[in-house]
């Protein structure tokens, strides 16, 4: 089988069900696994993907995404190109694992697949309840503030984490908040989770210089994390490490309570 993917995600649960030999291109973000991924024929960034040259790949599917506005525009151009398609739209922690499982069907590994799920599972598992549950919000860009709403995985492994999502009354994916709004909310912890940076370029000095968000818990009581986007913003695998990661903040936050 022929296999092109337009996203980071769809590129890494490929692998993870060991099928990296059906790759014949990839996004230019995908970066992991490196070593495989290196050595890939691009086919242009997420949002405007060329399905000319996809096409010239001759792909027996092409592994695409609605995750984000502007995925609807490489859909149509897949349709216009005439190529088979599948795209991938999750809301929650569930749906990525329903996408995992349609993936695996359709490369004809579904054990596979219901393997994966299963490690996933047995290392994402609900924290012992505490008294309190802090509010965190995850940002997927600083300015604008955008930050992570009910209808998205993010939300799901924040109440997984023990702690409880600032934007949990917001049936959204994502909700672009002004400063002074988000300052309101008052979280207690701040994720910077900056989608298409590195996280070695995140600055927290964004969020804690700025007079706006002053009088916020987070940022009075230094609770400004740094967790990868590719662990967070990628409904794949490797949500397993932004887990532990959410976990880690959480318990921070718990034994300073103390």
């Amino acid at each position: 089988m022929r296999i092109v993917t337009t996203t980071c995600s769809n590129t890494e649960i490929v692998c993870a069900l060991g099928c990296e030999q059906f790759l014949i291109g990839t996004d230019d973000h995908s970066d992991y696994p490196e070593d495989i991924v290196a050595r890939l024929p691009k086919v242009g960034p997420d949002l405007n993907v060329d399905a000319e040259i996809i096409a010239s790949l001759k792909p027996d599917l092409v592994l695409a995404s609605l995750t984000v506005p502007g995925h609807e525009n490489v859909i149509d151009s897949l349709q216009k190109a005439g190529l088979p398609y599948w795209a991938s739209a999750p809301e929650s922690l569930e749906s990525v694992f329903d996408d995992i499982t349609d993936i695996a069907k359709r490369l004809n590994v579904s054990s596979r697949g219901t393997r994966l799920i299963d490690e996933m599972r047995s290392q994402i598992k609900p924290v012992k309840e505490q008294n309190t549950r802090p509010s965190i919000a995850i940002q997927w860009w600083p300015k604008p503030s955008i930050v992570a709403a009910r209808k998205s995985w993010a939300h799901d492994l924040i109440e997984m984490a023990g702690g409880r999502n600032i934007l949990e009354g917001f049936e959204k994916n994502s909700v672009l908040l002004e400063f002074k709004q988000l300052a309101e909310l008052n979280p207690d912890i701040i994720v910077m989770s900056w989608c298409g940076v590195k996280e070695e370029k995140y600055r927290p000095s964004v969020i804690s210089d700025n007079p706006l968000l002053s009088s916020v818990s987070a940022v009075k009581h230094q609770r400004i994390v740094s967790i990868s986007e590719a662990f967070l913003g990628r409904p794949s695998v490797r949500l397993v490490e932004g887990y532990k990661l959410l976990k880690n903040a959480v318990a921070r936050f718990h034994e300073e309570q103390e």
